[in-house]
């Protein structure tokens, strides 16, 4: 008797096991209602977002060839110099006093160099003395040369018209051969550049002659038409990107000033074939790879890797991965899975 209790609980285990299972599989599956887009390959030419800052080809770091104490520099920050004119120059007093010496020296080898001459015409004074004589006139010559040249390089002139765009020594600073003092730029002549890193995608892509339009956030209304003018052939150790230098065309200049931040967008001279779809149809996008979610045998969503070429306004460019579908879901693509039932709403 003890038995009969165990056996009707089994029985009545399996029949609500049963019961459940059967409910299970009356379900229907769901039909997630999307709305889509028609796919239509486009051939455009692919623009490229990159941003740099304004400078000039001819930019130079000017310095003294020897070191010395700073006596006066004549131009500050931001002035305009003109070709040849004086900025800086050392305190004169040691350069002098060295160009005296080797010409003290000079007058000396000369004298000797004379006497031992006439001495050797009388048969007094050695070849090899006279020889000898020769050769110390000879270097006391390259001396005083040095020491002239040291002289004139004691002074800073501007190499070229345009304006001051750093001063780095004040009077009064001892500064050592080759120490920066100022910089200066041509731009004067208006030959402005703005220098632009980019990604190892970007340099490839961009090709030398490729139009751009620049920006600057100082004037955002102002645009201004540049060309790609040349690529670096190495990336930059310190950064990793590589650098397209893009010159500004042009005569009307106002407003761009060196370091100045700039933005570009290059247009591209190779023609693509490419999909433009909206934002909201990518899905888990990392850089170059995405998802999306394409209409399969009319009633089917598939999720399908795509290759992401860039960001375009407000569109995704697509070069590669819809192939073999015309429409793709714009809307009720979070909810779906790879083989979900749709219905396209109208």
């Amino acid at each position: 008797m003890r038995s009969y209790p165990v056996y009707f609980l089994s029985l009545a285990f399996l029949l609500l096991s049963c019961g459940k299972e059967k409910a299970v599989r009356t379900i229907p599956d769901t039909v997630i209602p999307v709305k889509v887009l028609n796919l239509q390959k486009e051939n455009r030419h692919p623009a490229y977002n990159v941003s740099g800052q304004f400078t000039t080809e001819d930019e130079a770091n000017l310095s003294f060839k020897n070191g010395g104490i700073v006596r006066t520099v004549y131009v500050r920050e931001g002035d305009a110099v003109k070709e040849g004119q004086l900025l800086a120059v050392l305190d004169m007093t040691e350069i002098n006093a060295l160009t005296s010496q080797a010409e003290i020296a000079l007058s000396k080898a000369e004298r000797d160099y004379s006497r031992a001459s006439n001495l050797y015409r009388d048969s007094v004074a050695t070849l090899e003395q006279m020889q000898n004589a020769q050769t110390a006139l000879d270097i006391a010559r390259q001396q005083a040369v040095n020491a002239r040249f040291n002289r004139q390089t004691a002074v800073i002139r501007a190499t070229r018209s345009g304006y001051v765009l750093r001063k780095y020594a004040q009077e009064g600073q001892i500064v050592g051969p080759g120490t920066p003092i100022l910089q200066i730029n041509g731009a004067s002549k208006g030959d402005w550049v703005l220098k632009a890193g980019v990604s190892d995608v970007q340099w490839a892509a961009i090709q030398t002659g490729d139009r751009a339009t620049i920006t600057t956030d100082a004037y955002p209304q102002k645009k201004i038409n540049g060309r790609v003018a040349r690529k670096s052939e190495g990336s930059d150790p310190m950064t990793g990107t590589f650098t397209v230098t893009i010159a500004v065309e042009g005569t009307n200049h106002e407003g761009i000033a060196a370091g100045l931040f700039g933005k570009a967008e290059v247009t591209g001279s190779r023609q693509q074939s490419v999909w433009a779809v909206p934002f909201s149809a990518l899905l888990d996008s990392d850089r170059s790879r995405g998802f999306v979610f394409a209409v399969s045998d009319g009633n089917r969503a598939r999720k399908v890797p795509v290759t992401i070429e860039r960001i375009e306004n407000k569109n995704v460019i697509i070069s590669a991965g819809l192939e073999d579908y015309g429409q793709i879901i714009l809307e009720g693509n979070a909810y779906l899975t790879d083989g979900s039932e749709i219905s396209i709403a109208r």
